[in-house]
């Protein structure tokens, strides 16, 4: 700083650190929000509303949802982006916000490797690969075999263009070459239907959306997209064990914040968050839906959503999607 006196300097580094401590002891002083690109009763919404309610218990200060959907959840991270920088709103964003909708559209108003501070995972939640039991497979090499046998002729379906579940299947097609026709459907119930009634022969399907289907025998699992075989399904293999080695995807939910948010902030909220992850009653709160509490460092994410945004933009590209 040109012209000040050294000493004057040292007392104004001072002075910003002491402000910047204080702050991270008094924050949240005020009530806290939450915003959450979907509309309420969805995933990342029951997610979003569980984690809400154990910071609040935790710190003791509210932190309430605000359901802002619409546009591929571009106008809730419009809207969290734009945000004071505070710790004052803070952002449930998934791989759709921060890695498939930017390489997916041409423009978005937002960069997501650069616009928010990243806090920490919140949740992950596994693909079911299942199908119809009139599809003569019981495993994943059969149903490679088979596809390969029929190539444009069996069919799978997903929750529509561009989705997790889309992308996983298209992902597991490129990595296997096969040729699966997909029919996308305006949500995942009107595709598990169609599953059920056997107008489709196959789907990736989120655990939540088709649990109680497979515990039925209404429709057949054979495998999981994890690394690891979920507790929740621990009869189920992975894709990778299953004969795909290194075929891995899940769908991923975290919690950020808007660029320039405080250091103090963030590893405060991080901590409450790696802390809650670990609690009995968010878990079990978690686990009933299909999702696994998950926790991470502020760096960990960031990194995470780096390896996923160049995964989906390669992917995207190789299969020449477009949006529609």
């Amino acid at each position: 700083m040109p012209g000040l006196h050294p000493a004057c300097a040292i007392l104004l580094a001072a002075l910003c650190l002491v402000a910047t401590s204080a702050h991270a002891q008094t924050y949240p002083a005020k009530t806290v929000r939450v915003i959450v690109p979907y509309p309420p009763g969805g995933g990342n919404d029951i997610i979003a509303r569980a984690v809400a309610d154990e910071l609040t218990k935790r710190i003791g200060q509210q932190f309430f949802v605000d359901n802002r959907p619409g546009a591929s959840t571009i106008i809730g991270a419009e809207l969290a982006m734009k945000a004071p920088p505070d710790g004052y709103t803070l952002f449930v964003s998934s791989q759709t916000t921060l890695a498939i909708v930017p390489n997916l559209k041409a423009r978005v108003p937002y960069d997501p490797l650069r616009d928010f501070e990243p806090i920490s995972l919140l949740a992950t939640q596994p693909y079911l690969v299942v199908t119809h039991p009139s599809l003569p497979v019981q495993n994943v090499a059969q149903l490679i075999a088979l596809a390969k046998s029929r190539p444009g002729k069996i069919i799978y379906a997903s929750s529509g263009i561009g989705t997790g579940g889309h992308l996983s299947a298209e992902l597991f097609k490129m990595t296997t070459h096969t040729d699966m026709p997909h029919v996308p459907y305006k949500g995942g119930a009107q595709a598990a239907t169609d599953l059920v009634g056997g107008h489709v022969s196959v789907m990736f399907a989120t655990m939540s959306s088709v649990y109680a289907q497979t515990m039925s025998g209404r429709i057949r699992a054979i495998a999981i997209t994890s690394a690891k075989r979920s507790p929740a399904a621990p009869q189920v293999p992975t894709v990778a064990e299953s004969g795909v080695p290194g075929y891995e995807t899940v769908q991923w939910i975290a919690m950020s914040a808007p660029r320039a948010t405080g250091k103090p902030v963030i590893e405060r909220l991080n901590a409450e968050l790696v802390a809650a992850a670990k609690s009995p009653e968010l878990r079990e709160r978690l686990s009933a839906q299909g999702y696994d509490p998950e926790a991470c460092t502020p760096q960990q994410l960031g990194d995470y959503i780096k390896v996923e945004f160049a995964r989906f933009g390669k992917l995207i590209r190789a299969i020449h999607l477009k949006d529609e």
